[in-house]
């Protein structure tokens, strides 16, 4: 028998996963953060995971907002910048503050351009910078030289620009049914976004007959010239999506989870801004020529926003290639996505994945369902290395740590739970 905390409990979490399916991404802007997004000052830098104060932001989290805050200007050279971070002069905040979602170390600076994701029922908004490109040295990896310096810079003059012409003339973007059709063509939106770049590709061809060749074609062979494009619209997608099922009173559902150099982080949707951290997550990987495990560095992520929501580990049996990129063989992968059922409340009715017979991804981490059965979320991820750069991929594990101090507080919150 079930009580009626645990009935309103199962109630408020059926809601939110309704509201997390039922949400309509679509792709409405590129443009400068600055510009974008609500409340982003001048001097401010966001960052990955869960809000910390500046001096517990180390290692290569910590290069790399010194290096988004030199890019941006806000001090002359860097012993400048770490006094103006020192002294709250830049205003260092989480992404998740400013319903941003960063990949890996997360920075952004004012004049980054973002993708501006829409929920077309809501009006919400949720915002992601753009992907940085194929070299492992990048900023968000927690490097910053003149290489990297160029290169965003012409992320902000030239890609940036071309993508919002783009934009602009072909109208708004839906990015669900781009997303649905790509987990039937061997993509799990996360580490591996190949079909979904051909399909944005393909959608933008389809209605931009009218702009100049020479404008946009370097842009649009950016989307498809290593395939991770896609990868921050599916962020700011899963973004747009787990804010919307944020906030529903009463539910034990996760609509967060983040890395920082610290540790591990989720929020829950009944449970307000608190962030319930813990240790950083297990992980497997497969490495680059020359990196072992020893050289793993944590220092941010949340492009496992698309776990939040159904995708990347949650729907590893609709990527089989994944093995050859992070390891592992393809019977595991399906054995873990199977285990993500067991913690989750529903199943996605637009998600679905093939190699299941098209049964709906698991969708919905409910806090109980993880210390309950033990099984935490899987995760695929970029591997950071303690030098900066990307040194591989792997699968990941969150701690149990955060869900058990979660369940608490709820418990806490909801003495008839108890």
């Amino acid at each position: 028998m079930t009580t009626d905390g645990e009935e309103t409990r199962q109630t408020a979490n059926q809601e939110t996963v309704r509201r997390l399916i039922s949400t309509e991404p679509v792709l409405i802007d590129v443009c400068p953060a600055i510009e974008a997004v609500p409340g982003f000052q001048p001097n401010t830098i966001l960052t990955s995971g869960a809000p910390m104060p500046w001096e517990d932001v180390v290692g290569g989290q910590r290069e790399a907002v010194i290096g988004a805050a030199r890019y941006e200007g806000l001090g002359v050279d860097r012993a400048e910048v770490i006094k103006r971070l020192d002294s709250g002069d830049i205003d260092l905040r989480a992404c998740s503050d400013l319903h941003c979602v960063g990949s890996v170390a997360g920075v952004y600076s004012a004049s980054m351009p973002v993708f501006v994701v829409e929920d077309a029922k809501s009006g919400d908004r949720a915002f992601c910078n753009l992907y940085e490109g194929s070299s492992p040295r990048r900023l968000n990896y927690g490097c910053y030289d003149e290489e990297v310096q160029v290169r965003l810079e012409w992320i902000r003059d030239q890609l940036g620009p071309t993508m919002r012409s783009l934009i602009s003339a072909i109208g708004p973007l839906e990015l669900a049914p781009i997303m649905s059709r790509a987990l039937h063509m061997g993509d799990e939106l996360h580490s591996r976004n190949n079909a979904a770049c051909l399909l944005f590709l393909a959608a933008v061809l389809d209605r931009a007959g009218g702009l100049s060749e020479s404008a946009v074609l370097p842009a649009l062979a950016e989307v498809v010239s290593d395939q991770y494009f896609f990868l921050r619209l599916s962020m700011a997608a899963a973004k747009c999506m787990a804010d919307r099922a944020h906030g529903v009173a009463d539910s034990s559902v996760v609509t967060a989870m983040a890395i920082s150099c610290n540790g591990f982080g989720i929020r829950v949707s009944g449970l307000g801004d608190q962030w319930f951290t813990g240790p950083p997550p297990l992980f497997q990987g497969h490495f680059f020529d020359g990196f072992t495990e020893e050289d793993v560095s944590w220092m941010g992520g949340e492009s496992i926003m698309a776990e939040t929501v159904g995708l990347g580990g949650f729907a590893q049996a609709a990527a089989p290639a994944l093995q050859k990129y992070q390891g592992g063989s393809v019977s595991a992968m399906v054995e873990r996505n199977l285990q993500m059922y067991s913690i989750t409340v529903g199943e996605h009715t637009h998600f679905r994945i093939p190699y299941l017979d098209y049964r709906g991804a698991p969708v919905g981490i409910d806090i109980f369902k993880v210390v309950e059965t033990g099984v935490t979320p899987v995760m695929d991820a970029g591997l950071a290395g303690r030098s900066g750069g990307q040194i591989g991929a792997g699968v990941v594990r969150a701690p149990l740590e955060c869900f058990e101090a979660a369940c608490a507080a709820y418990r806490d919150a909801h003495p008839m739970m108890s």
